[in-house]
């Protein structure tokens, strides 16, 4: 979710290699010779990250400040994000971290504006200076421990591998842990320490073990978020934080998503055993031959367990500037009573909808105008991020 930003990038060398597998996964296929089955290890850890449509607490996004996301475009970016809250209010609390007093201010009311009443059970603002908006990666991951507490995972963060600044944003954790009161556990890797960097939008679960992650992401020379980390090392980690047994690599991500192959705007599930892959048929769209590899590497997994899979169009190319953008309806977000789902303006709008809509059919799905948005790089799942209510707990 972009970051456009003036500054320089960061590029570093991965010092390790990994081949990722296509189904189980290293972690689950180590874990299967040794006999125990594919739960040994994660039992004692007692952690399970929820679905998205599980029961949540709330909704925290972060106010649009910062014009460099939108270059020449920010003027209508908090008008669609006061949709956003109008259409989240009606099934959930929205909480809003501002950068600062007059971004509150213009929140209120932007968000009134929208006929949306300032109430705490309706949203609440917080103010906490941040570099962007998109806390579904700078923001902590929520799972239950088997006490039904909700814990909040907070990974490193590093501006997608990309960025210099983001200094702010690497403390939203603690911002949220100060709000909530939940607790917070910093994650790290088991070889040397160091905070391990992940982040949200790379990950996608079904809250029953099952987890769906690309090797574009994690495990090629780009953008390297933990040099020296395998497939197995990755596995293991998902197992500890997220309470994960099965992890399905697929390839690559969309064409223009500048995080470098996050799963949310490709596929992701809609019921434990269903996934929804963004499909693109045309040979001529660079998304095809992406689209074709894993939608074989979603039909190999299933082979080995139950999995469904359901494919949705993508819109046409979006593009400003000459950059082609990642537009995609499977960045979707998935709330207490509905799915808000980004619309480009395009005739595949109504087949994604109605997809979508097949999909959750005990869910309002409700289109979000995303064609500005689209410019920041992200969309509706990549500017969000689920609170889980409390009393959950790990499910077996």
């Amino acid at each position: 979710m972009t970051k456009r930003v003036r500054g320089d990038a960061v590029t570093t060398a991965n010092a390790g290699n990994s081949a990722a597998p296509l189904g189980g996964g290293a972690f689950a296929e180590k874990t299967r010779q040794k006999g125990g089955g594919a739960l040994t290890m994660e039992l004692s850890l007692a952690r399970r990250m929820p679905a998205e449509w599980e029961r949540h607490e709330a909704t925290w996004i972060a106010w649009p400040h910062h014009e460099p996301d939108w270059p020449d475009k920010l003027a209508p970016i908090p008008w669609v994000y006061s949709e956003i809250v109008r259409a989240l209010s009606e099934f959930e609390r929205i909480d809003i971290l501002c950068h600062n007093d007059a971004v509150a201010e213009t929140a209120r009311q932007l968000i009134a504006a929208h006929g949306v009443k300032d109430r705490p059970d309706k949203y609440r603002t917080h103010i906490a200076p941040n570099d962007r908006v998109w806390l579904r990666d700078s923001a902590p991951t929520a799972v239950y421990r088997a006490d039904g507490v909700v814990e909040l995972i907070d990974w490193g963060f590093n501006a997608w591998a990309k960025y210099d600044n983001y200094s702010r944003d690497a403390e939203i954790g603690k911002v949220i842990e100060r709000i909530t009161g939940l607790p917070r556990t910093e994650a790290k890797r088991e070889d040397n320490g160091e905070r391990l960097v992940l982040e949200g939008g790379g990950i996608e679960v079904n809250g029953n073990g099952m987890i769906l992650v690309t090797e574009e992401w994690l495990l090629t020379d780009v953008q390297i978020r933990n040099p020296g980390m395998t497939a197995q090392d990755y596995e293991e980690a998902f197992a500890r934080y997220l309470g994960v047994t099965d992890t399905i690599w697929l390839g690559e991500g969309a064409v223009g998503d500048d995080t470098h192959g996050h799963i949310d705007d490709i596929a992701r599930f809609t019921s434990r055993d269903t996934v929804l892959l963004a499909y693109e048929p045309d040979p001529s769209d660079d998304n095809h031959v992406r689209s074709v590899d894993n939608l074989r590497r979603l039909k190999a997994a299933a082979k080995s367990r139950p999995l469904k899979i359901i494919t949705i169009p993508f819109p046409r190319p979006v593009t400003m500037n000459g950059e082609r953008l990642p537009a995609s309806y499977a960045n979707f977000y998935i709330a207490n009573g509905a799915v808000l789902v980004p619309t480009f303006n395009d005739p595949n709008d109504r087949v994604a909808l109605n997809g979508i809509a097949e999909a959750f059919p005990k869910r309002s799905v409700i289109g979000i105008h995303s064609v500005d948005l689209v410019w920041g790089l992200g969309t509706l799942h990549c500017l969000t991020q689920q609170q889980p209510a409390s009393g959950g707990s790990v499910r077996r």
